[in-house]
Order: structure tokens, then C-alpha cells, then sequence
């Protein structure tokens, strides 16, 4: 009958049991560090060789164990550094030949991003058959490549946001266009907000044109778009809609007065002719204005078609002055 099979013992060196183990740990029977792998001697303080094992870490599984033997009982070992910054471990123990204590493998497990940002490690100090750091790059590369796709559509997002700001832009004034005065309103009028519409235009600006030509005319346009931003409050709506029309939205206003003070306004900047390369720009402009609180239903057609009538009512009284729409749809024209 042939002999039971012997046992087979390994000895192997520090240098080759770090080269499989960088993370080692070698215990004495009475508990005392006798050895670590080359990595976890880079983690541990420089006098942890020689120290007791919980002076050095903190053991959180299994708790209340006290001789090194016990650890190998348990199916798995949960500890920490004690020092800053106090990096986690899991691990498992088994007992070396001869009673020679216990050797303890250590991972870092699930923390092995912070441990290796923390103790700043590369592949070298993980074991070549260990895939924690090759998929630690592969998260890193994943978040990298998920920052860069938020980045993308940020820069997209933003394009889109420029765009539709464009499409809402009158080009050579900056002011809102057509588009834009229209969705101003339109949402002026779905919130049921009490607002002022003023519709202006420029007196003589044709004439602007056909003498100086079209140069001139936007250098007009330019300016007058300035002088309307200047005499409005903040949150005030400002458009182009058109040639040399311009419409004003005033939100909250629900009286004239406002609107008064900055007709007259307007009326004082345009009695000094703009300069266009040394030639005077003589110009006026006409307004007519409606209050949505006139409106029993106020609908936009309705009130720039009032605002429309107001403003032509002005021109007819002589330019350079400012119609009101009253809420019987009379008109009461301001004097020059």
C-alpha cells in the first residue's frame, strides 16, 4: 500500500515573496511585524518592522482578536492604517510551517483609487497578475472619456443656447428682432403680466439715406439703438423690428408716466443731429403706446395694431412727439 503523500513546503525568499505578494505582511506568533512586502512597506510607517501589528493598524474585522494564530480562523480580514490617511485594507491570513507566525495577504480592495492617489503607486507596485490597477486605469479612462463627453455637450448646449440667441438678435444693433420682440410678448401676455408695448420710428431716416447713403443710415440705427438702451430701466425689452421701427416692452407698467419721461427723453438726445464722418444726421421719431391692462383679453395683433395707429396719429399731428391709446381706444396725443 503506498504512503500517504507528504505535505509540500515551500521556502521562499523575501524577494520572490514580494515579487508574488507586493502587499505581504509577516507576523510573529506574539504579534509583532517581522516583514512586508515592498509595497506595503512604502504605506507603513518607516518603524512599523519590529512594532505590534495594532499599533500600526487599526484591525475592524474580526473584532476583539488578539494573538495572530486567531486570524487565520477568520474567513476574511477588514483593517486600516491607524496614521493618516488611515488607508483600508482587506485581507486574508494563513500560518507559515514551524510556527513561524502568520503571513497575511493584503489588497486594497475596493479603495485602491484613493491608495494609489493617496501613496502615489504605479503597476510596479502591484503584482503582475493583479488586475485592480489595470482596471483602476480603465475607470480612469472611462471618467476621462465621460468628462470629455460632458464637455462636448456643454460646448453643444452652449452653441445651441448662441444660436438661438442669434436667431433672436437684430445684426446691426444688437437689439432683439422680430422673432424676439414676438416671444417677449408672447410671453409677457401668457404670464398676464401688466406691461406697456411702445411702437417708434425715425422721422426723415429715408432721407438719411438717399443724401449721406446707406452707411450713414446704420450708423443712425446704431445710435439710436444706444440712446433707446440708455433711456429704458433694466429689464425693459428692446427690438428692431424692422427698417427703422423699433418696439419697446415695459413690464409691470400700468400708467403712461414712464413712458412719458422717456419720449421725452428720446425727443432731447434727437434735437442734437447725429455725426456721421462730419455730417450732421438730422432725426426724429414718432411713438404711439398701449397698455395691456386697457385690454379686457389683450392680444398681441391687437395692440401693436393700436400701438401702430397711435404711433401714425403722432406723425400726423407733426412728428416728434408721442400717442397714447386710452382704454376706449381713443388717442391722446402729447405736444412736441
Amino acid at each position: 500500500m503506498d504512503a500517504p503523500p507528504q505535505p509540500l513546503t515551500f521556502h521562499l525568499g523575501p524577494g520572490a515573496l514580494g515579487h508574488l505578494m507586493p502587499l505581504y505582511l509577516w507576523l510573529s506568533p506574539d504579534g509583532l511585524i517581522r516583514g512586508a512586502g515592498p509595497s506595503l512597506r512604502k504605506i507603513m510607517r518607516p518603524d512599523a518592522t519590529g512594532a505590534p501589528l495594532d499599533s500600526v493598524f487599526e484591525l475592524r474585522r474580526p473584532r476583539g482578536v488578539v494573538a495572530p494564530a486567531e486570524l487565520t480562523r477568520a474567513p476574511a480580514l477588514r483593517l486600516n492604517l491607524r496614521a493618516a490617511p488611515h488607508t483600508a485594507f482587506r485581507g486574508v491570513a494563513v500560518p507559515l510551517a514551524g510556527g513561524e507566525g502568520v503571513l497575511v495577504n493584503l489588497s486594497f480592495g475596493h479603495a485602491v483609487r484613493e491608495a494609489v492617489r493617496d501613496h502615489a503607486l504605479s503597476d510596479t507596485d502591484f503584482a503582475a497578475t493583479d488586475l485592480a490597477i489595470e482596471l483602476l486605469y480603465l475607470a480612469e479612462a472611462k471618467a476621462a472619456i465621460m468628462g470629455e463627453l460632458e464637455k462636448s455637450n456643454a460646448r453643444l448646449h452652449g452653441a445651441k443656447r448662441n444660436a438661438e440667441e442669434l436667431a433672436l438678435t437684430d445684426a446691426l444693433t444688437g437689439l432683439r428682432n422680430r422673432r424676439g420682440m414676438d416671444r417677449a410678448l408672447s410671453g409677457l401676455l401668457a404670464a398676464r403680466a401688466d406691461f406697456a408695448l411702445m411702437h417708434l420710428d425715425l422721422d426723415r431716416f429715408k432721407q438719411v439715406n438717399d443724401t449721406l447713403g446707406h452707411a450713414a443710415g446704420d450708423h443712425v440705427l446704431t445710435e439710436f439703438a444706444r440712446m433707446l438702451r440708455d433711456s429704458v430701466r433694466t429689464g425693459d425689452i428692446v427690438t428692431r423690428v424692422g427698417g427703422d421701427e423699433f418696439i419697446l416692452l415695459f413690464p409691470g407698467l400700468t400708467d403712461y408716466g414712464p413712458l412719458e419721461r422717456v419720449a421725452t427723453r428720446l425727443l432731447e438726445l434727437l434735437r442734437v443731429p447725429i455725426d456721421f464722418a462730419g455730417q450732421p444726421c438730422a432725426i426724429g421719431s414718432s411713438m404711439g403706446a398701449v397698455l395691456s391692462r386697457n385690454y379686457a383679453a389683450p392680444q398681441a395683433d391687437r395692440m401693436l395694431s393700436d400701438a401702430d395707429r397711435a404711433l401714425y396719429a403722432s406723425k400726423a399731428a407733426g412728428r416728434g412727439r408721442l400717442t397714447l391709446t386710452a382704454a376706449d381706444g381713443t388717442l391722446d396725443t402729447l405736444a412736441a
